[in-house]
């Protein structure tokens, strides 16, 4: 299965990854295919949190959403899912929402957690603890509301430009005195909607690549 892969980053880098523990939080149009990526690469133990269910007006972005899987909780199907991929792959699911009085699944060890969350003060909560615990850690920015071919970049929390989810974040961390953060951003302007946010379906991907081939990149550096 990681032949390809072998040839990039040789049987060393291989076994980074399958001894590698990741944590994504929300596995939504972006956690999702963060999810998919770091079991395609070989993280050898996954933990998936979230507490929704699959729904059908989740089918135009998000990876899980199938007719199979309609109904059921997103981190269930995301561990037959994984499991499809690779076998070999330990997943543990959390099938709840994170937030400040939920926060058990930073007793875990992780080598990096990936934050896909929607909810701004869950965010921020996750931040900060797992910054408090020591771990490394990576946030999504805004994905919705895009039509466009965005350019997702990573950077620093406090040099993100054009991101209202962004700017909003940059005061709540200075606030709390966290003076550095790693996120996935981009600057292309999001659109004005009505009735909540609007989506289609390569836009989240994007953004949910991004994080998990950073991630990737920095489990091989190790």
């Amino acid at each position: 299965m990681f032949s390809r892969a072998q040839k990039l980053i040789g049987e060393d880098g291989l076994q980074r990854l399958f001894a590698s523990k990741v944590l994504v939080v929300g596995v939504g149009g972006v956690g999702g295919y963060a999810v998919e990526m770091l079991a395609r690469a070989g993280v050898g133990t996954l933990g998936i949190m979230d507490g929704d269910l699959v729904d059908i007006s989740n089918k135009n972005r998000q990876i899980i959403a199938l007719d199979s899987t309609l109904g059921k909780s997103k981190v269930d199907a995301f561990k037959e899912r994984v499991l499809d991929i690779n076998a070999n792959c330990k997943v543990i699911t959390f099938n709840e929402r994170f937030s400040a009085d939920n926060s058990k699944v930073l007793d875990t060890e992780w080598d990096y957690i990936v934050d896909a969350i929607d909810s701004f003060e869950d965010k921020v909560n996750l931040i900060c603890l797992a910054k408090q615990k020591g771990f490394n850690i990576i946030s999504a920015m805004g994905a919705g509301n895009r039509v466009e071919l965005c350019d997702f970049e990573i950077s620093d929390i406090y040099k993100t430009s054009y991101d209202p989810l962004a700017k909003k974040l940059r005061k709540a961390l200075k606030d709390r005195d966290v003076k550095s953060h790693t996120v996935c951003f981009t600057k292309t302007p999001a659109l004005s909607t009505t009735d909540g946010v609007g989506s289609v379906s390569y836009v989240p991907p994007l953004c949910g690549i991004k994080l998990a081939g950073f991630v990737i990149q920095k489990l091989l550096q190790v």
